[in-house]
């Protein structure tokens, strides 16, 4: 199957079409969407950019919250206005995606990005740096099967040698995985980042407000992106980006700019929990009993390894809030889910009768 050009420098492939032939869709076409307001959405063909609307069915055909169109997506549109505006009619299968548990009390889900290839987590060196956070990072990133990097920003106003330290520890806690230290400001560390991103692949900024993601996403595109700087009466960040915007990178890599998260709520998060704390599961296997909580049980083998100095016992108080987190969040998203499922039968059963009823007239 021949993809076009355009397409492909946008990360499009046989994946996204499965099995369909490209001559098959008839007057649809493949559009990226690039950022997203309310349920209107800027997307692009490769060649233009537009505004786009979700059509009737496909907006009131969505039976999650996971299924509304998100940034980076793939779907099939329709064209109009000498091609200025397009309707979606289907959004395409996901590669991946990356997602949290919405703002607040709300029991719903979040969209970050789909079709993200490598998470960018970054944390700043001045007064953010949190391994309880960044491990949130990484349960959301390994959820999606998407590579994560850790970045760590503002590294000019730190000594080498505590920079390095604070690099090593953070490997030996989240197993492995690249750490990258840099200042986009002095110039420093921005072009070994560079050098991990891939023409035609996607890449997502992930981190606090103020921690640097939009100086980075600067340095990198060579554009002048608004930032504002951290609030000194709190040292709190300041939100610069207002939405998620997907970006074309001179290089031919696209980078997904997001506005910083103070809340990171995890939830439908298993896969991620089991590779992030792959070496907790691995000492939970020989527990006495299957339903350890690892808290205060007899024969309990992860309380062992901490004893014995083989397991932080600080990363194992951060595992079990987030397991707490994530069965409670669960529980109340199922629920939700399946009480949108009765309601969405009932409007269905209605509307059958009303059709039949007028249908007898």
């Amino acid at each position: 199957m021949k993809i076009a050009p355009l397409l492909s420098a946008l990360g499009f492939d046989e994946f996204y079409l499965e099995g369909r032939e490209p001559a098959a869709l008839g007057d649809l076409a493949p559009v990226r969407v690039l950022s997203v307001y309310g349920d209107s959405y800027l997307v692009t063909d490769g060649k233009d950019e537009m505004l786009a609307e979700p059509s009737g069915k496909l907006l009131y055909g969505l039976r999650a919250e996971e299924e509304t169109p998100c940034v980076g997506d793939w779907a099939l549109a329709s064209f109009y206005d000498e091609n200025s505006r397009a309707i979606l009619h289907e959004v395409l299968p996901r590669k991946s995606l990356l997602k949290r548990k919405s703002a607040g009390l709300s029991s719903g889900v979040q969209l970050i990005a789909a079709n993200v290839d490598c998470a960018f987590l970054m944390q700043s060196l001045d007064r953010d740096f949190n391994p309880a956070r960044l491990e949130r990072y990484l349960v959301i990133a390994r959820e999606a099967g998407v590579e994560p990097i850790v970045l760590f920003s503002k590294a000019d106003l730190q000594a080498e040698d505590e920079v390095a330290a604070l690099i090593e520890r953070t490997r030996e806690r989240i197993g492995g995985g690249e750490v990258i230290a840099f200042s986009a400001l002095a110039s420093e560390g921005v072009e070994e980042i560079r050098k991990r991103m891939r023409p035609g692949k996607t890449y997502c900024l992930l981190g606090s407000s103020g921690v640097g993601k939009t100086t980075l996403l600067n340095a990198l595109s060579g554009s002048a992106f608004a930032t504002k700087p951290v609030r000194e009466k709190d040292h709190r960040g300041r939100h610069t980006t207002t939405h998620r915007e997907l970006v074309r990178l001179a290089g031919g890599s696209l980078l997904i700019d997001n506005p910083g998260m103070r809340e990171v709520g995890l939830i439908d998060a298993d896969r991620g929990m089991e590779e992030t704390f792959e070496d907790i599961i691995a000492f939970a296997e020989k527990c006495k009993f299957k339903d350890c909580r690892h808290e205060n049980e007899k024969g309990c083998a992860v309380l062992e390894a901490v004893q014995n100095g083989e397991l932080r016992e600080e990363r194992l108080r951060n595992y079990r809030k987030l397991l707490r987190e994530t069965e409670r969040n669960d529980m109340a998203y199922h629920e939700k889910r399946r009480k949108d499922k009765e309601f969405g039968k009932m409007v269905k059963s209605v509307m059958a009768e009303n059709k039949k009823r007028k249908g007898n007239r």
